[in-house]
């Protein structure tokens, strides 16, 4: 027998012993810390190699889809690693990411014992001259949610973007964006509707902007943000504008902070380029 590669992932080697089976050629895999692909006949070697850059190079390809249908079998033995959920958030999150989805679950918490005026009295954008000295409420307004459903949304988003940014550029790069992000959104959100609103979708907007133009200007980064995705972004954001959904939406953070994470990304990419 001839060893021909070995995989991360057992799902992955399956898939390409079900592909060569229907080509007519005999793999097995042995897993240990990997899953090692082993060729029963020798003889078969070139092809096999050849296929194997193909696989390697698409994937994706419907073939390798089909023949895992064809030929797969439920009683092959593999064995999946298993990570705890919260192993999975932190893998991809860091102590930054971690902290406002605390601060934004304790400060909706409180908002439902003591009731969101009270809150957003202590929290909102200055909406009196009295208080414009009050310096953490031009970023508190971020952490004030007004349903379960914008909390959610909110959060969802801003692990998936916020947590790959901390992992991959610093928690410093992290903060940054989301302190000029929360400022200029909600100075933005003041002047179209007043000092009452809330909530981290500024920032949310302005990561969007960041991920989707970093990964796009340069792919080396490390992060990066579907095409299809950012798409959505921008139809939630005229649907929003329009009021097609009849709901209290924050048009002009939204705006604002996809602006700004645009614009952040364009100068980390010039300056990325400048050193190369």
């Amino acid at each position: 027998m001839l060893m021909i590669t070995s995989f991360d992932n057992p799902r992955v080697a399956q898939a390409f012993v079900d592909y060569m089976a229907t080509q007519g050629v005999v793999l097995t895999i042995q897993q240990h810390a990997r899953s090692d692909v082993w060729l029963t006949d020798p003889r078969e070697e070139g092809r096999v190699r050849e296929a194997l850059a193909h696989f390697l190079e698409h994937p994706e390809d419907p073939r390798y889809l089909a023949a895992s249908w064809q030929t797969g079998q439920t009683g092959t033995g593999l064995r999946y690693q298993r990570y705890p959920f919260m192993e999975t958030l932190r893998q991809r999150a860091g102590p930054l990411t971690f902290l406002v989805v605390a601060a934004c679950i304790a400060v909706f918490i409180l908002m439902q014992i003591v009731g969101d005026q009270r809150v957003m009295l202590w929290l909102a954008w200055p909406f009196d001259p009295a208080l414009k000295y009050e310096l953490w409420r031009y970023f508190t307004h971020a952490l004030l949610h007004f349903s379960l459903l914008h909390i959610l949304f909110n959060l969802i988003w801003w692990w998936y973007l916020g947590g790959p940014v901390e992992k991959r550029l610093g928690t410093g790069k992290l903060l940054v964006l989301t302190l000029i992000s929360a400022l200029l959104s909600g100075f933005i959100q003041h002047k179209f509707s007043g000092a009452w609103f809330g909530g981290l979708s500024g920032v949310v907007y302005a990561l969007m902007g960041y991920v989707w133009l970093r990964g796009e200007r340069d792919p080396d980064s490390g992060i990066q943000l579907p095409r299809g995705l950012i798409a959505f972004a921008l139809i939630w954001l005229i649907a929003g504008w329009f009021d097609l959904f009849g709901l209290s939406i924050a048009n002009g953070a939204h705006v604002t902070g996809l602006l700004v994470g645009l614009a952040m990304a364009l100068v980390d990419t010039l300056h990325a380029r400048k050193r190369t």
